[in-house]
């Protein structure tokens, strides 16, 4: 292991920036900790405005002949860094999870295939990317997307390259250049896969990573003039900062903020199926942005449905996510499991009670938890917790339900469990979210829009409105005149 290296279950991982092409160390660093048992795996450079600075230099350097490469080649590009992801699958699953705690099993099966279909995904969608032309009066009009600029994309640390990725690829595959901030706490996959893009032929300077601490570097990324589009996942105060920094220069934004989000389970619902969704949210330890935190179950069926959760959910097994048997893992942070803490003992205090869990499992885990005896207005239902913490409360009929399930600040998502389509028909088009489940959760398409409504975010990415809002869309009308050359 040298300086700038450490070694993760035996992989060597960069702990420098990649800007222009290269590595490029910082006087300053900062200790990444494995959330498994504290582990400290190593030294982090850690930059600010200067690096920013640096990184968008090459990005926007980079940007004129990566935008004129034509769109094969950025599509062979992309499948290259998807082979490169394929290859080194094995690596990057047991470094993401040594490095944020999910479980090792899920990023070997589920999240690094995901990553490499998010390069071919974008990398296909590109070569068939077009709109029809149509005529006014005669006249041709021609619609095409043009590459923007350079970007600044800054990801969470719950899904760290999986997210990066799902930002990257139709960045890089629209002709755009990329300057990726992750989080600090899980910086580690993003440096692997700059050395993955560099073996696939990405030019450099077309794809930048660098590491630090929120406004340490951050700041000084979404106020830079020469950045043209800035793409979030995070926190509500974190993207109100970005607006901020970003709207002196009107720079385009696409922000997509985390959520509340409930679960319905009507009476006519198939339970099993609807208990199987409600301990589903318990996955990743609960910190995932789309989570139905918020279980709403008609009356009549309530008791039953708790009693089977609470069956169901208590034979769930928290551990170390590097075994196979383990269904939780730890939180990622001291910090955030004594938020997750303080939400609950808050709760508690103001009258919540605990039908399972609610309280700490060790140094870093939290034990899955259901609260039940909560208001509605209450901030344990209004705030998000983002960890294993779900609240149950009932309704007694489709308007109460409804009015339930949107009665928060967010809308990023909602799940459904009824046996009417005709209940399913008429509660989803009441709802206020950007993804509606019905009897299932998490079932992700690229081609379809992501995003989420009111505090949830602003605007949507995937398929064609990525491609709309990485790049800027032209539209060219000709006339049928005036023409010389007859050829």
């Amino acid at each position: 292991m040298t300086e700038h290296t450490l070694t993760v279950a035996g992989v060597a991982v960069d702990t420098r920036h990649w800007i222009g092409g290269e590595r490029v160390a910082s006087a300053e660093t900062f200790t990444d900790v494995s959330p498994i048992d504290g582990t400290e795996l190593g030294e982090i450079a850690r930059g600010g405005p200067a690096e920013a600075a640096a990184a968008v230099a090459a990005a926007k350097a980079a940007f004129p002949a990566w935008a004129a490469t034509s769109r094969a080649e950025r599509a062979r590009i992309l499948h290259a860094v998807a082979d490169g992801v394929e290859k080194r699958l094995e690596e990057l699953a047991i470094v993401e999870t040594t490095d944020n705690g999910a479980l090792l099993r899920s990023h070997r099966r589920g999240v690094m295939p995901r990553v490499a279909h998010n390069f071919r995904f974008f990398a296909d969608w590109l070569l068939k990317l077009d709109h029809e032309d149509f005529e006014t009066r005669g006249h041709t009009n021609h619609v095409s997307w043009d590459p923007a600029g350079p970007c600044v994309l800054i990801t969470p640390w719950n899904a760290p390259l999986m997210l990066a990725t799902w930002k990257i690829a139709p960045a890089l595959a629209a002709g755009d250049t990329v300057v990726l901030k992750p989080a600090e706490w899980s910086p580690l996959t993003a440096s692997l896969l700059a050395d993955i893009a560099a073996e696939a032929g990405l030019p450099a300077g077309v794809l930048n990573v660098v590491q630090g601490y929120g406004a340490e570097i951050g700041d000084a990324l979404t106020s830079h003039p020469d950045v043209r589009r800035i793409s979030f996942t995070g926190s509500v105060p974190t993207a109100q900062r970005i607006a901020a920094s970003a709207a002196a220069r009107l720079t385009p934004l696409s922000l997509e903020l985390g959520g509340k989000s409930p679960l319905l389970v009507f009476a006519d619902a198939d339970l099993d199926l609807a208990v199987d969704l409600a301990v589903e949210q318990y996955d990743n330890a609960g910190q995932v942005c789309l989570a139905a935190t918020r279980i709403l179950v008609e009356e009549p069926i309530a008791e039953e449905f708790t009693r089977r959760f609470v069956d169901k959910a208590s034979r769930l097994q928290q551990g170390d996510p590097r075994d196979e048997t383990t269904d939780i893992g730890p939180n990622i942070h001291p910090r955030q499991l004594e938020k997750i803490d303080g939400f609950v003992r808050r709760a508690l205090a103001a009258g919540a009670r605990a039908v399972m869990g609610g309280h700490r499992e060790g140094d870093q885990y939290y034990a899955p938890t259901l609260l039940t005896d909560v208001a509605q207005d209450s901030e344990i239902v209004q705030e998000e917790v983002f960890g294993p913490v779900l609240t149950l409360q009932t309704f007694t009929d489709e308007d109460e339900a409804v009015r339930l399930a949107n009665d928060t600040r967010f809308g990023l998502a909602a799940t459904l469990a009824t046996g009417s389509r005709e209940r399913a028909d008429r509660v989803t088009a009441r709802l206020v979210a950007g993804t509606v489940w019905v009897n299932c959760f998490f079932v992700r398409d690229l081609q379809a829009p992501f995003g989420g409504s009111r505090h949830s975010g602003v605007g949507r990415e995937g398929g064609t409105w990525s491609f709309d809002f990485y790049c800027d869309l032209k539209n060219t009308v000709t006339a049928p005149k005036g023409f010389k050359d007859h050829g």
